[in-house]
């Protein structure tokens, strides 16, 4: 599973680094006025709706029924189930995508209601819009192919998806000159970067002969159980999506740019949580749903355990360097072209706001996989729910004395309620059993983030001392000593207080349900 998980994670970090470099292009040419906010918004409709119907309550409710078919039925059967999801999916997306052609604007002024005070900045995001959504359908297809890859252990091709849809909208920025502006281009690469990722894992699921055919649909007992559990995550899903639809909505209310801080913030801020979130949960639940179908439930609890313990060993460093250098990080990142000094501190600020939740974020994955990998997606929706309506009554409550870090803020203590209440749930239940391994590891974490907070601290003059001496991109290089010589001085810390308390998180993992806590050695 390690293999796995590192594997996801290092093409994640490969989609984020691109990613990044996609943004610092966006940021150049796109700035934080208007043109930016009205693209924003076109890029976030459809990717709302692919968070809510495609990776994240698809992946929910697919990918353990998809795993027990193949478990206990065979290759063949699981297939013919992907095909049948697969036939209803793609009818799904033909009315979804007629209708958000049909009432752009409604959707656009839904999402941002204070751009109607500017016609040129909401007839912008609209007519973006309407190039941007086919990406929906493309994704969303492409959600299907990749959940069945991944539940045949075959990680690759999914994880590197997203770094097309970088590659594309850079290259579309780069044609620029050919259409009316820059926004414009970059809503045509974006829905060039659907068509090429449905693409690619079209023929990765080709070679693994998981590629599924429209077929005439059919409401066999598997088909029956998959939508009894998707409708719950995609309420949970939704749930999320709405606190999201909430930092849009608020902030067009927000002096121009508000949006855009946010954007170019949450670019920063993603980076951990897509390198480690997302593919620890990746990995676990599918991981988590083979162990608990064939009845080996310690073998998911140690998977569950030792994923979290590495979450929290790789995302503590983001936590502690979002919180002690957010301007600067903020400055190396975007500080170029129209990417101005009053956007770098507005952006740091959001980064900052949604530091506090950073831990949340990335393990919630992990805690979700205690009910999911057992088909138990009504739990999760639950949960979810109650945390976006405290989410939302704080960003209302905080979005006019704080701004857009306000929205940011209440978005972190909402993440903190979802973890919390998934935690106490599966606790209570008996579907998470944290051991002493996991516990020994995050108090190793807190003391080694003390080693990196104090090279921060301390090493700052001097890292800005050596970049001026150099003489160009001075920021960029005090970021980067800053950052090496915090992580170096983490890295060893940690692995010395590993040695010290005998903890190796990779371990012969017990078998048996009753099974008693396995030592740290």
């Amino acid at each position: 599973m390690y293999r796995d998980l590192f594997s996801v994670a290092g093409l994640t970090l490969l989609s984020r680094v691109t990613g990044f470099l996609r943004d610092v292009v966006l940021g150049a040419v796109l700035g934080a006025g208007l043109l930016a906010d009205a693209f924003y918004v076109a890029f976030r409709l459809p990717n709302h709706f692919r968070a809510i119907f495609g990776e994240g309550a698809f992946n929910a409710a697919f990918v353990p029924s998809y795993s027990r078919v193949l478990e206990t039925e065979g290759a063949a059967e699981a297939k013919a189930f992907s095909s049948q999801i697969l036939t209803l999916l793609f009818a799904s997306q033909v009315v979804l995508l007629a209708l958000a052609w049909a009432f752009t604007p409604g959707l656009v002024r839904l999402l941002a209601p204070g751009f109607e005070s500017d016609p040129a900045k909401f007839d912008l995001a609209v007519s973006l819009t309407r190039i941007t959504f086919p990406y929906l359908m493309c994704v969303t297809l492409a959600t299907l192919y990749t959940g069945a890859l991944n539940a045949n252990r075959r990680f690759a091709a999914g994880a590197f998806r997203p770094v097309l849809m970088n590659i594309a909208m850079v290259v579309a920025l780069a044609a620029t000159f050919l259409l009316p502006n820059a926004g414009y281009a970059a809503a045509l690469g974006v829905c060039l970067a659907g068509v090429c990722e449905l693409g690619w894992i079209m023929v990765a699921a080709k070679r693994a002969d998981t590629l599924g055919a429209l077929t005439r649909p059919r409401w066999t007992p598997d088909v029956k159980q998959f939508f009894t559990a998707l409708l719950p995550a995609v309420i949970g899903s939704a749930g999320f999506q709405i606190a999201i639809f909430a930092d849009t909505i608020i902030a067009s209310l927000l002096p121009t740019g508000a949006v855009s801080s946010i954007y170019y913030a949450d670019r920063i801020y993603q980076l951990p949580i897509g390198v480690i979130g997302i593919a620890a949960g990746t990995v676990l639940l599918p991981e988590m749903s083979r162990r608990f179908a064939a009845g080996d439930d310690g073998a998911a609890f140690h998977a569950q355990n030792r994923t979290m313990a590495l979450t929290i060993a790789l995302g503590a460093p983001f936590v502690v360097a979002f919180a002690l250098m957010p301007l600067d990080i903020m400055r190396a990142a975007f500080l170029r072209g129209r990417f101005t000094e009053e956007a770098a501190s507005a952006s740091a600020a959001v980064l900052s706001a949604y530091d506090f939740g950073l831990l949340a974020i990335v393990l919630i994955a992990s805690a979700r996989a205690s009910f999911q990998s057992r088909g138990d997606t009504r739990t999760p929706m639950m949960v979810s729910l109650a945390a976006v309506a405290l989410n939302v009554g704080l960003k209302i409550a905080l979005y006019q004395p704080f701004g857009a870090a306000g929205l940011a803020l209440a978005t972190s203590v909402g993440a903190w309620i979802n973890f919390g209440a998934l935690v106490f749930l599966a606790l209570r239940q008996g579907s998470m059993r944290p051991d002493a391994i996991l516990l020994k590891v995050c108090g190793c974490v807190a003391a080694a983030c003390l080693a990196l907070a104090m090279v921060v601290l301390l090493g700052r003059d001097m890292a800005m001392a050596a970049a001026n001496a150099i003489g160009f991109l001075r920021t960029e290089i005090a970021v980067s000593l800053l950052s090496g010589a915090g992580l170096v001085a983490y890295g060893v810390a940690l692995l010395a207080l590993f040695r010290a308390f005998g903890i190796r998180l990779a371990r012969p993992r017990a078998t048996k349900v009753d099974a008693a806590p396995a030592s740290e050695g």
